[in-house]
């Protein structure tokens, strides 16, 4: 019983670390290349709504430069005014944490550079909507430069 389950481990393990090696075994094509996440409805206060677009670069297979910038479902850039109510800060968390997402979605595009995979990038806590729709941008944009 113990080998069995020595057994059945070991091949979970396996598993899981080749499931993480997806894009690493492609080639890709050198070149700049944009892709799109799909949209998030978000939670019920509103939160992760929206959709990310990333603009990559890559060189020798590896990203060199990356562009990450999210957007509301409207169409609307997430910036400076994001989580602000009529242009104001009419309630300061929820700025505050709105632009923590933002945040988080510039460190996000600063973390793969000179990699690949964008499950290499950690996700950061406060920006975990932001972390999907950055690897859903980035995953998109690797298939568009895939040789």
């Amino acid at each position: 019983m113990k080998k069995i389950l020595a057994v059945i481990c070991a091949a979970l393990m396996i598993a899981a670390v080749c499931a993480g090696c997806g894009s690493a075994s492609r080639t890709y094509k050198d070149g700049t290349y944009t892709g799109k996440s799909g949209v998030y409805s978000g939670d019920e206060e509103g939160n992760g709504n929206g959709y990310g677009e990333v603009t990559i670069t890559i060189k020798n297979n590896e990203i060199t430069s990356c562009d990450f910038k999210t957007y509301e479902e409207n169409g609307t850039l997430k910036d400076d005014d994001y989580g602000k109510i009529d242009g104001e800060i009419k309630n300061r968390d929820y700025y505050n944490k709105a632009q923590k997402a933002i945040k988080g979605s510039e460190a996000y595009a600063n973390a793969i550079i000179g990699k690949i995979n964008p499950e290499e990038v950690d996700s950061i806590s406060g920006a975990t909507f932001s972390y999907d729709q950055f690897t859903d941008a980035v995953f998109d944009a690797l298939d568009k430069a895939a040789e």
